[in-house]
């Protein structure tokens, strides 16, 4: 009778001592490609899963991946563990997962993942064992025809922003334009790069992209951003041109187009410059000297009035407002009235390749990080000397 209770409490020991004998199903490990209904395309995303299932207790561990030789690839986060119950009995599930990319068409094979484990013995003492996944082979079909950058992603969204109405500009005002991308399936690399911003009378700053990546069980989600200050220069208005570029839409497995629409950019209105008043003295009749003296003052007041806002060759610009405008607005350093006025003096004058050198300058410097710095004398002083034609 002794020996049958012994009996009892002995074998629900025995089944679950750790041995040095490790059976086929108690340590397994695989690789599994997840079906996406087509043979996939070269640099098309493919997902796959490293799955362990462990039915030992196990101390220490460590994944080797094979070399992946033909592929580029992005672990989409970190190894997971967790317990779960298979037949009745509680086991441990180890799973990776990972996101390839074929660089090349034809048969290629993602080699054998190996599973370094430490385990326990009946004495508690540990042990090195490692067991390897099977090979798998993926069939990848090339490219097809495409113009440009081939471009494959399961979805993509695309948006337009403006940072302020771009049609209801401030005189001398520009504007940041940001056409964000979000495309599932691709790493950062893939996105295509940065288009050109074409206007025909537009001033366009394009600022360097940036790109961002998030990592997701359904694939890497790249973010990028092109980004461009816009400013008419002719003072009214301009047209920026469409932007255009294609990709291969995976789950639908065809080939698409995004335009994004031509934009108009201008200020929301035109002040006009007001005319010169010329003001007229009343005839006065006063004797002798004093009414010569009167007659010589009105005389040089009509001089300066008739040549305000006028710039003959020969002719001193003592009375020029226009230059007048673009030294005040030099000495205090105000960039966006200081380009007024240099504007409106070559609409008057008329331009000259020094004075359109040096406005350009001053558009670079207004809409660049260093604008505080700009030396609004010393352009007024240099653009002042520019002979006029």
């Amino acid at each position: 009778m002794r020996w049958l209770v012994a009996f009892f409490f002995i074998m629900p020991s025995l089944a679950v001592a750790q041995s040095r004998a490790v059976l086929p199903h108690e340590l397994t490990l695989n690789v599994t490609v997840e079906d996406a209904g087509a043979v996939p395309f070269e640099r098309e995303m493919v997902l796959i899963t490293i799955r362990g299932i462990y039915r030992r207790h196990i101390t220490l561990e460590s994944l080797v991946q094979p070399g992946l030789d033909g592929f580029s690839w992005a672990q989409l986060g970190p190894d997971m563990w967790r317990e779960e119950r298979l037949d009745g009995k509680k086991v441990k599930v180890f799973e990776r997962r990972m996101a390839v990319y074929p660089d090349r068409a034809g048969s290629l094979t993602i080699g054998a993942f190996r599973h370094q484990l430490t385990l326990t013995d009946e004495g508690d003492d540990w042990f090195e064992h490692e067991i390897a996944s099977a090979p798998v082979t993926i069939e990848v079909a090339p490219a097809p025809a495409h113009n440009g950058w081939w471009f494959p992603t399961r979805s993509l969204q695309v948006s337009d922003q403006w940072s302020n109405a771009p049609d209801q500009l401030k005189p001398g005002e520009g504007v940041l334009r940001v056409v964000r991308l979000e495309a599932l399936g691709v790493t950062p690399e893939m996105i295509p790069p940065m288009p050109e911003l074409t206007s025909p009378s537009a001033m366009i700053f394009p600022h360097p992209e940036k790109r961002l990546v998030e990592l997701t069980p359904e694939g890497p989600v790249t973010y990028a951003f092109w980004r461009w200050t816009i400013r008419p220069s002719n003072d009214t208005s301009t047209i920026v041109e469409p932007l255009t570029f294609s990709y291969f839409d995976t789950r639908n497995r065809d080939a698409r187009e995004v335009t994004i629409s031509a934009q108009r950019v201008a200020y929301g209105s035109v002040v006009p410059e007001d005319p010169p008043q010329v003001q007229v003295p009343e005839p006065a009749n006063l004797p002798g000297p004093l009414a010569a003296a009167l007659a010589a003052g009105v005389f040089i007041g009509g001089c300066a009035v008739g040549l305000w806002g006028r710039a003959f060759s020969g002719v001193p610009r003592l009375f020029d407002r226009f230059v007048w405008r673009l030294r005040i607005a030099g000495q205090i350093g105000d960039l966006r009235q200081t380009r007024r006025a240099s504007s409106a003096m070559i609409g008057r004058d008329g331009a000259t390749a020094r004075r359109v050198e040096l406005l350009r300058e001053l558009d670079m410097a207004a809409f660049s990080p260093g604008a505080d710095g700009f030396d609004t004398r010393a352009f007024v002083r240099s653009f002042l000397k520019a002979k006029t034609p």
